[in-house]
């Protein structure tokens, strides 16, 4: 029985472009976002994977990078299932602001620790460690049973979101977890065992044409 997983984050929004801290926020993909998520659907092609459900976030640029990778799959009648626990990690009073001018505000000290530390909020937001207390009763009470069901299950969410399910199959440390980049329209492509531990993992770019 094929267990398939995989995971995508969104393409690049318009917030990303111009290095503001997005979160909950609702930016609308950039053209090259638009182009890493048509490259993502484009590349699961190529590699002849199909899928029976799809998973994402409440947010308008995961739920638009979906539709274009289902629109390149042929596949745009999946049925798909949105969630607030796969939306991004809340930056609460830094959302929206550029990052530039919050190491002006803040101190460049105090940013990188609400950026790159495990349990420390930013005013108003989430840790990665909130993140990941919402995303993981999620993914194990709802998308993993249907994976070992072999559900071939897409997963399109965000770069916090979607670091918390690496932590989880790639069996990373709340130090090594921080270190852990997806890259926008990229596919993290997991086979699973019976006892949901990975049985291989790939990395798909998109392909841009």
């Amino acid at each position: 029985m094929q267990r398939l997983l995989v995971l995508v984050r969104h393409g690049q929004s318009e917030w990303n472009l111009k290095n503001l801290f997005t979160g909950w926020k609702d930016p609308d993909l950039t053209p090259l976002g638009i182009a890493e998520a048509r490259g993502a659907g484009r590349a699961l092609k190529a590699a002849d994977l199909g899928f029976d459900q799809a998973f994402t976030s409440e947010l308008g640029r995961a739920q638009k990078t979906l539709t274009l990778i289902l629109d390149e799959l042929g596949a745009a009648d999946l049925p798909t299932l949105r969630d607030l626990a796969l939306n991004e990690r809340d930056y609460g009073d830094l959302s929206g602001l550029n990052k530039d001018e919050a190491r002006a505000r803040w101190g460049e000290e105090q940013v990188r620790l609400w950026r790159r530390s495990y349990d420390v909020p930013p005013p108003g937001g989430e840790s990665l460690k909130d993140t990941i207390a919402r995303v993981l009763p999620y993914y194990c009470q709802v998308i993993l049973p249907r994976v070992l069901r072999g559900e071939r299950t897409l997963v399109v969410a965000h770069g916090n979101s979607l670091r918390a399910l690496v932590m989880v199959l790639d069996r990373l440390s709340r130090e090594t977890v921080l270190d852990a980049e997806i890259a926008t329209g990229a596919a993290l492509v997991y086979e699973l065992k019976a006892d949901s531990t990975v049985a291989s993992k790939a990395i798909l770019l998109p392909q841009i044409d």
